[in-house]
C-alpha cells in the first residue's frame, strides 16, 4: 500500500508524518529560514530517514501558515491543502480514540479545538504560547534558547516568584488548595535568580493555557483535553497540568508524538472524509 504524508508547514518550521497500512512513519521536523526551504528540507530528510521512494507516495496533505506558500504540487505528487483546525482535532481524536475532547494546540500561540464526534470547531484561542515564553525570556534572561531555559527551569524555586494562596491565607479557598497561584509574578519584589525567572515564565504560560482551555469547555460535557505542539515537550507540563486536574476534576493528556499531532490529522483528512483541496500543476491553471 502507498504512503500518504502529512505535513504541518509553520512559518520557519516543517513537522512531517506519513502513514503506510495504517502505521506510522518516523516523524520528522525541521527548522529554516523559510517556509519553503524548511518544506524541502524536512520532505527530504523524512524521504531519507524512512527509506522511502517518490513512486511510494501516493498523496501529500499540507496544512499550517507556511501552506500558503505552497502553490504548485510537491515533486509532482498529489498535493492537497487541508484545514489547520480540522487536522488538531483529527490529530487528538487519532492519539486518544475519543469522540469528545477538547484539543489544546500550543504553538507560537495557542489554539482551542472542540471534537464532538465527525463534528470538529475551532472554538477560540489565545495569544500565549511559546512565542511569550522566547519573548519574555528574550527581555528577562537574555536568551531565546529553548534548552537553555528548560534547563534554568529545573532548579528555579516558584515560591519566589509566584503569589500563593498560603501567602494571602492561613486556611484553603472554596476549590483551591494553599499551594494555588494567586497572582503569577506577584511576589517578586526584589531581585530573583535567572532560574526562578525561567520557571515562572514557564508557570505562567503553561497555567494560562490549560485554565483558557477548561474555561473553554464550560458550557460542553467535555473533561478530556489532548495537549499538542511543542510545548508538549517541556517537562513542566506533567506537574503543571496534574495539579490543575486536581483542582478541576479534568483530565489533561499529553501524548507520545504531542508536536506532530497536526500533521498526523493531515494525514488522516482523507480517511476521515474531511474537505480538501488539491493544488493545480502550473500547466494545469489557466491562463
Amino acid at each position: 500500500m502507498k504512503i500518504t504524508i502529512g505535513i504541518d508547514l509553520g512559518g520557519s518550521t516543517t513537522k512531517i508524518v506519513g502513514f503506510q497500512d495504517n502505521k506510522l512513519k518516523i516523524p520528522t521536523f525541521v527548522k529554516a529560514d523559510n517556509p519553503i526551504a524548511s518544506l524541502f528540507g524536512a520532505l527530504g530528510k523524512f524521504i531519507y530517514e524512512n527509506s522511502i521512494q517518490l513512486n511510494e507516495i501516493e498523496k501529500i496533505m499540507i496544512t499550517g501558515v507556511g501552506s500558503a506558500y505552497v502553490e504548485q504540487p510537491l515533486y509532482g505528487i498529489p498535493t492537497y491543502k487541508v484545514d489547520e483546525f480540522t487536522c488538531n482535532g483529527l490529530g487528538g481524536q487519532y492519539f486518544t480514540g475519543l469522540n469528545d475532547l477538547i484539543v489544546v494546540s500550543m504553538g507560537t500561540g495557542t489554539s482551542l479545538v472542540q471534537v464532538n464526534g465527525d463534528k470538529i470547531i475551532h472554538t477560540g484561542g489565545i495569544g500565549i504560547g511559546g512565542g511569550t515564553i522566547l519573548g519574555l525570556s528574550s527581555l528577562l534572561l537574555k536568551t531565546q534558547d529553548i534548552s537553555q531555559i528548560m534547563e534554568l527551569a529545573s532548579r528555579g524555586n516558584l515560591s519566589n516568584i509566584d503569589l500563593q494562596i498560603q501567602d494571602i491565607s492561613k486556611t484553603p479557598l472554596p476549590g483551591l488548595p494553599l499551594s494555588a497561584t494567586a497572582s503569577n509574578f506577584g511576589k517578586v519584589r526584589s531581585l530573583v535568580s535567572d532560574e526562578d525567572i525561567a520557571m515562572g515564565i514557564i508557570n505562567m504560560v503553561l497555567q494560562v493555557i490549560g485554565k483558557s482551555a477548561i474555561l473553554s469547555s464550560l458550557n460542553s460535557n467535555i473533561t478530556n483535553f489532548v495537549m499538542t505542539g511543542n510545548l508538549a515537550k517541556f517537562p513542566q507540563c506533567k506537574e503543571i497540568f496534574q495539579s490543575l486536574e486536581t483542582m478541576f476534576h479534568v483530565h489533561f493528556i499529553i501524548p507520545d508524538h504531542a508536536e506532530y499531532g497536526t500533521a498526523i490529522g493531515a494525514a488522516l483528512t482523507e480517511e476521515r472524509h474531511m474537505e480538501m483541496r488539491q493544488i493545480p500543476s502550473p500547466e494545469a491553471t489557466p491562463s
